[in-house]
């Protein structure tokens, strides 16, 4: 974990871990389920799924480890120690997924839900590469991306030094061009400090 932004996001993750379940239960209009149940319905039982940027040990964490094969990848050891309990059928790996490691075509699908946003955008193209990499033939990926062109923001968020990144929708797409892309929408919905939105892409390799 050498990059200096990675290791902020790391840090925060595990200091605010508590603080981050209540402000995150406060939110009513969350898309996720929908869209993690549009990549489900395409997998079979038993499919290979890594799930990057786990955190700890969510409702579609234990989803997707109670009907599949899952590997979850976080940063953050104090995310990942929540994650082990909750989701105990799952593995768990420490690991910056800008730099972690799978088989060429072994995985049937990945997906990254609200933390590529965290990850520097000029890194996003092999983050992406790496994907295409990984997945089987006809393999699926689901990515929340921001939908904002934002370089850099450091600031504090939830009490807690953080780091974010992205593109607008248009460049998110180049990005992916490799992919096809099966669903595609930004997406608001309502933050405790406001109203904030999200690309929510599907693609296939």
């Amino acid at each position: 974990m050498t990059d200096r932004r990675t290791a902020l996001v790391a840090a925060g993750y595990d200091a605010m871990a508590d603080t981050w379940e209540t402000w995150s239960a406060q939110i009513s209009d969350d898309p996720r389920w929908d869209w993690l149940t549009r990549l489900t319905d395409r997998l079979q039982a038993g499919a290979q799924v890594v799930e990057l940027g786990c955190g700890n040990g969510t409702r579609e964490s234990r989803e997707l480890a109670a009907r599949f094969q899952l590997t979850g990848v976080d940063l953050s050891a104090e995310q990942l120690r929540r994650a082990r309990a909750r989701v105990p059928g799952a593995t768990f790996v420490q690991a910056d997924l800008t730099t972690v490691d799978f088989a060429p075509d072994s995985l049937d699908a990945v997906c990254a839900l609200y933390v590529l946003n965290h990850v520097p955008r000029e890194l996003l193209p092999q983050v992406f590469d790496h994907v295409q990499t990984w997945l089987r033939p006809d393999g699926l990926f689901l990515a929340t991306l921001g939908a904002n062109d934002v370089e850099e923001w450091e600031g504090e968020w939830l009490g807690v030094p953080m780091y974010f990144s992205g593109h607008d929708p248009a460049r998110n797409r180049e990005l992916l061009a490799g992919f096809e892309v099966v669903d595609d929408d930004v997406v608001t919905i309502s933050e405790p400090e406001g109203p904030v939105s999200f690309h929510w892409i599907l693609a296939r390799r």
